[in-house]
């Protein structure tokens, strides 16, 4: 039995959730397009070649529009299928015949005054259904999408646990000669048998004696360097985020003393963040603890949550005021960068917020070598 299948009563408890917010708007229906938010609702991850859309009436019934053959097991009270592919080829205007699906789905039912859709991508194609208000529901999604439930958490953690076996293989592998597209390459085959089955997404940086980016051809590891390997595969839709650096040789005394300044930021984390906990302030504080490191400065976010989109809420960031919530799954990131650390490291670890702290979700070894 596949533990990681749709579960169904948590889809049905991400429906009424949405519709909880939908009534207190006198929303009659809700559209979405993005495949994010058709897998919150129905449990199914639709490939980036596909255009699904789904729609959730204000009387709990979820319709969904598939490509082609529609999945055996999804939340849904109606499956309907479009045409993506013809005689075997992709077509280009999925999004059209998607729509036109849908509008026949809906046609003889009672017209909706106020359509709740996803304002970034609502395209003319779903305006012809209803001449209704639109209301932009793109970010109470993105609230509902915090916390997370029982299934999207087990998805989540095993998306971390390749991450886990890829820094196994990273800490064997990683020496002077070594070349960042071989330790890509090994790194993607343990994270894939650590899933059993392709991803969803690979991310993030693979570069050595950089900041990040991705793994550059013919360039190779030297003695003293330092590798920032921030991981983020993602497993059925859900993404992991974690970072390691590990040293290609023995570190030097500035690169310990660094790494004795980042991993307290993360002590510091485990032992505040609790929920009603400002991430702005907890980034402020992060940020004076890094700046009395004698090596190395700190200038980006101290992190973001993680689920669905690399990406989420909480953002530990001082251009957002998020607090923290229980249930959301969150990725903290301090580093120090500077030329004598060669070029400088990160180290990342994820956290589940409970109802009296955190739960950290990678506890992988943190030391350099």
């Amino acid at each position: 039995m596949d533990p990681f299948a749709v579960n169904i009563d948590l889809c049905r408890a991400r429906q009424q959730r949405l519709l909880e917010h939908m009534g207190g708007r006198d929303i009659d229906l809700a559209i979405v397009t993005q495949v994010e938010h058709v897998q919150w609702l129905s449990g199914v991850r639709f490939a980036w070649t596909f255009q699904p859309v789904a729609a959730l009436t204000k009387d709990g019934e979820l319709i969904v529009v598939a490509p082609q053959k529609a999945p055996e097991t999804l939340a849904a009270d109606e499956v309907a299928v479009y045409d993506a592919k013809r005689h075997s080829t992709m077509r280009n205007d999925q999004r059209q015949a998607s729509s036109a699906v849908l509008k026949t789905v809906l046609e003889g039912r009672s017209r909706p005054e106020r359509i709740g859709v996803e304002f970034s991508t609502f395209c003319p194609h779903l305006t012809e259904i209803y001449p209704a208000a639109l209301y932009d529901i793109e970010p109470p999604l993105y609230e509902l999408r915090r916390r997370k439930d029982a299934d999207e958490l087990a998805k989540i953690k095993k998306a971390i646990a390749a991450t886990g076996r890829m820094y196994e293989r990273a800490r064997q592998i990683i020496a002077p000669g070594v070349g960042e597209l071989e330790v890509f390459n090994q790194l993607q085959a343990a994270a894939v048998e650590e899933c059993g089955e392709m991803l969803t997404g690979t991310g993030n940086d693979y570069q050595c004696a950089s900041r990040g980016g991705p793994p550059r051809g013919g360039r190779t590891a030297a003695a003293g360097e330092l590798y920032i390997l921030d991981l983020g595969p993602a497993f059925r839709g859900y993404f992991a985020d974690n970072a390691r650096t590990i040293a290609v040789s023995e570190p030097t005394h500035q690169q310990q003393t660094a790494w004795e300044h980042v991993t307290g930021v993360l002590r510091y984390v485990q032992e505040t963040v609790k929920p009603g906990v400002s991430a702005r302030l907890l980034f402020a504080e992060a940020q004076a603890m890094l700046d009395a490191a004698p090596v190395g400065v700190f200038n980006h976010h101290l992190g973001h949550g993680i689920g669905l989109f690399p990406h989420e809420a909480p953002h530990l960031n001082p251009h957002w005021n998020d607090e923290f919530q229980a249930g959301e799954v969150f990725a903290a990131e301090p580093g120090l960068y500077a030329p004598e650390l060669n070029a400088g490291m990160r180290i990342e670890n994820d956290y589940l917020v409970t109802d009296t702290g955190v739960e950290i979700l990678s506890d992988f070894p943190l030391e350099l070598r």
